[in-house]
């Protein structure tokens, strides 16, 4: 006789699988913009914490020069990268047993680095010490070189540093079609809101060290579709969920105390002006599957197009701009590849309120060389989590995951190579409240 897998049970255990997945990943992806919180039976209600520390340090460049792009190694770095959190919420109900309703919150893109210490991402507090740091270099000399040192002096003794938070608010309408049921389309509003500060120092940025950036928060729309598939006699669940580009016109603040000279004039040191930033789609695949009456597998994929995306303050590209050699100018921030993510998992309930689970993890990044502000190239990782059911309804969750990070090169926009980051790590941690009704 074929067993009946019962989706609800089998549940407690996949839960324990989205606290800390797929987060920390190519680009800017930080939640990987969950919403199986939507395809959840019944009314459904859950709130999320993740928190991310990731060790990421190497070795600046000893070759100061602007106009050569060889990397000689220099000194360490320290650990970059800041510790990041963020929440997540959603709450799912059913209208009837054709129509469902949800509203989920996440943070789906952010950065956090910082350099500190004594190497070229932090701006020397003494002119004479940038003045000894390019005497070994042939160029640059004369007007370009005391310049670039006069740019440095005016923010002596500050940090590389890089934010950027985003927050989105999904709305999503779902319907089931079939006899059974099985199949739903599901789609909805996005609203989307996006703030960064950027502070490039030391002499590793040559004539754009000192420039400084602040875009206000912004907010504006997408939308989100996707189609789902479930046999709850051996627990299946399958759902496609694509969500579109979001197109943000904000305000942009801009501080770069060699556009003057750049130039030769024509552009100021600070300007306020607006700027367009498109944040990019993705396509997310969720999968789960019972094995037994008490065990479940998970396959998640995550497909973002970060090599379409760009960040373009509009006083960075015109002061980059050559007419010979960069008629377009420069971007701030760009990757090479698109991102591929890869997740898979086991669940398994060892008591009536309780169930474990693990995952394994790849995630392909965005492309070695990357930039300075986030030198990370793709992942490995693996992954433990458990839940516990307070009450029928009510649950807690906890899980931890720990990332093996892709050595990376970090680039400027020129391509002058600038930093050599090998060997790092970080872990996520995070925890879930949930609420599960009929």
């Amino acid at each position: 006789m074929r067993a009946t897998f019962h989706l609800k049970t089998l549940t407690v255990a996949i839960a324990t699988l989205s606290i800390a997945s797929i987060t920390n990943a190519a680009g800017l992806d930080r939640s990987g913009q969950d919403i199986t919180a939507f395809l959840q039976d019944g009314t459904y209600a859950e709130a999320v914490y993740t928190y991310i520390d990731a060790d990421v340090s190497g070795y600046d460049s000893a070759n100061n020069n602007p106009l050569d792009n060889s990397y000689v190694r220099g000194n360490a770095t320290g650990d970059i990268a800041e510790s990041y959190d963020f929440f997540r919420y959603g709450v799912k109900t059913d209208i009837n047993d054709t129509f469902s309703i949800g509203v989920l919150y996440d943070e789906p893109f952010g950065a956090a680095a910082e350099y500190k210490g004594d190497n070229n991402f932090v701006a020397n507090t003494n002119p004479a010490d940038s003045v000894g740091e390019f005497a070994d270099d042939e160029q640059p000399s004369g007007p370009l070189g005391n310049a670039i040192i006069g740019a440095e002096a005016t923010t002596a003794g500050e940090n590389t540093k890089v934010e950027v938070r985003s927050e989105n608010l999904t709305a999503i309408l779902g319907m089931k079609l079939g006899a059974n049921k099985n199949f739903q389309i599901y789609g909805g509003p996005v609203a989307q809101r996006v703030k960064s500060d950027v502070k490039l120092r030391g002499l590793a940025y040559g004539p754009a060290t000192s420039y400084t950036s602040h875009i206000s928060p912004d907010q504006d729309y997408g939308w989100l579709a996707g189609i789902s598939y479930s046999k709850p006699e051996i627990a299946l669940k399958a759902a496609l969920t694509y969500r579109s580009e979001i197109d943000h016109s904000m305000n942009i603040y801009e501080s770069y105390p060699l556009a003057p000279t750049l130039s030769g004039g024509a552009l100021p040191p600070t300007q306020v002006t607006n700027m367009e930033i498109t944040t990019p789609k993705s396509v997310n695949l969720d999968f789960q599957t019972g094995i037994n009456p008490t065990m479940l597998a998970t396959a998640k994929v995550r497909w973002v197009p970060w090599s379409d995306f760009s960040i373009t303050p509009p006083l960075y590209n015109a002061a980059s701009k050559n007419p010979v050699s960069r008629p377009d100018g420069l971007n701030l921030v760009d990757y090479e590849d698109d991102q591929w993510q890869v997740e898979l998992g086991l669940a398994k309930r060892i008591a009536p309120a309780l169930a474990v689970s693990g995952t394994v993890g790849w995630d392909s990044g965005a492309g070695d060389v990357t930039t300075s502000l986030g030198p990370i190239d793709g992942y490995y990782s693996v992954g433990l989590g458990a839940k516990y059911n307070v009450t029928p309804e009510w649950a807690v969750s906890a899980g931890g995951k720990y990332l093996w990070f892709g050595d990376a090169k970090g680039q400027l926009p020129t391509g002058k190579i600038v930093g050599d980051f090998q060997d790092n790590d970080g872990y996520i941690l995070g925890v879930k409240l949930s609420y599960q009704g009929k």
